[in-house]
């Protein structure tokens, strides 16, 4: 997959955060950081990203953004609800209107049963009155480890997109 795949739902999220003066948040694992990377590339990036973390290990997951040990032992770093728990901590502690969380098994080990590789995890969480609301979804990508970790950061970009436009990743 070509990299300039990712500018034009780049260049759509930007124009709708702009457009509606919305923020974001990001906590990325398999990703490795590349969604803040391109959201940053774009002069005037500090009107929309308040923060990104990295976080790789399970380690970094607890101690930067408080998920629980027990979630990561019970369901495993790639799953929907360590996304979900990752999505409202980096929203809530960033202020962002949305956040997104990527977490996934990018190859070209680290497959388990019922995770093969290319299997990653979504959290899109946004502002809800004091709190936020959370939204989930698991995706399989084909490919090598590049083309995983690209398209899902493609992915990350469309659901921001349709979090900040429609309120939902379900209402595409």
């Amino acid at each position: 997959m070509d990299s300039r795949v990712l500018d034009r739902p780049l260049d759509q999220l930007i124009r709708r955060l702009r457009a509606d003066a919305l923020t974001v948040a990001t906590a990325e694992s398999c990703t490795g950081g590349w969604l803040a990377k391109l959201l940053t590339d774009r002069a005037g990036s500090s009107a929309w990203l308040l923060a990104g973390w990295v976080v790789y290990s399970n380690e970094s997951k607890q101690r930067e953004l408080a998920v629980p040990a027990k979630l990561l032992k019970e369901h495993g770093a790639v799953s929907v609800e360590v996304v979900a728990a990752l999505a409202r901590a980096a929203r809530q502690r960033s202020g962002a209107d949305l956040a997104v969380a990527i977490s996934g098994i990018a190859g070209p080990g680290g497959a388990v049963p019922g995770k093969p590789v290319g299997t990653v995890c979504f959290g899109f969480a946004r502002k809800h009155g004091r709190g936020s609301v959370v939204e989930t979804v698991t995706k399989r990508f084909r490919g090598d480890r590049d083309a995983v970790r690209r398209a899902a950061v493609r992915y990350a970009l469309t659901g921001l997109y349709s979090m900040a436009s429609k309120g939902s990743l379900y209402s595409q």
